[in-house]
């Protein structure tokens, strides 16, 4: 059974639809990347999932359960967790209660997860103590997704991770994702950097017009030649 699977999903945020069908699946071991032109769906796509917007059609199984139209504070228990492309951190709060407030869901000791957030970002560990505005671009991304981790999910899902990051940034925030995913997260990302970041996905979905236009592991989209000239700027 998959970690998540979308069969048909159809949805939008009232009048016509932006999702006319989605399709995707991918299992806990996968990083799955959704690429396409702008208005395909892509953050749509991940946004409902996240119960952000009304699906209409389709099912969103996760973990076994249908979870369409359920509400964010449901979903993280479950064990998913989102990271938006913007406003994404709480920038008059340091970087430590910025984690903290990523484990609100939690009743246990997560002082663990914290440590393990530290190890996965060592520069937060050093900037624990300052507020999340003052740090760079990449920084506060990886504040955002070290909030999302504390949760423990079982599916992180990222929003265009390497938007407006410095070509540095972009590789640290992929190498970080990647070793994410071997600690056994899975991924399920959109990004517009679609050939760096489809080299590296088991799982790629390429959309268009709120539908799939073409599926497969990252490598064989980049290999495709429709696929390079249409989508990839050839």
């Amino acid at each position: 059974m998959p970690l998540i699977e979308l069969k048909h999903v159809v949805g939008g945020y009232g009048g016509a639809p932006i999702l006319n069908g989605v399709n995707i699946a991918i299992e806990k071991s996968d990083i799955g990347v959704i690429v396409g032109p702008n208005g395909a769906g892509k953050s749509t796509t991940l946004k409902a999932i996240f119960g952000l917007l009304k699906v209409t059609g389709g099912t969103i199984d996760f973990g076994g359960e249908n979870i369409a139209n359920s509400l964010p504070d449901k979903l993280v228990p479950k064990g998913l967790s989102f990271v938006p492309q913007e406003k994404n951190v709480f920038t008059s709060m340091s970087v430590e209660e910025n984690l903290e407030m990523g484990a609100f869901t939690r009743r246990d000791d997560f002082s663990r997860t914290m440590q393990w957030v530290y190890g996965m970002f060592p520069v937060l560990a050093e900037k624990r103590r300052q507020p999340a505005g003052e740090l760079s671009g990449g920084q506060r991304q990886m504040v955002a997704m070290g909030r999302a981790l504390m949760s423990k999910p079982s599916l992180l899902m990222l929003d265009e991770p390497s938007a407006g990051l410095s070509p540095r940034y972009v590789i640290e925030i992929f190498e970080t994702i990647q070793r994410v995913n071997k600690e056994g997260v899975g991924i399920l990302m959109v990004e517009q950097n679609a050939r760096q970041a489809l080299a590296f996905a088991s799982k790629g979905f390429v959309l268009a017009g709120g539908q799939n236009r073409f599926t497969g592991t990252g490598p064989e989209l980049i290999a495709d030649p429709e696929v390079a000239k249409s989508f990839l700027g050839g």
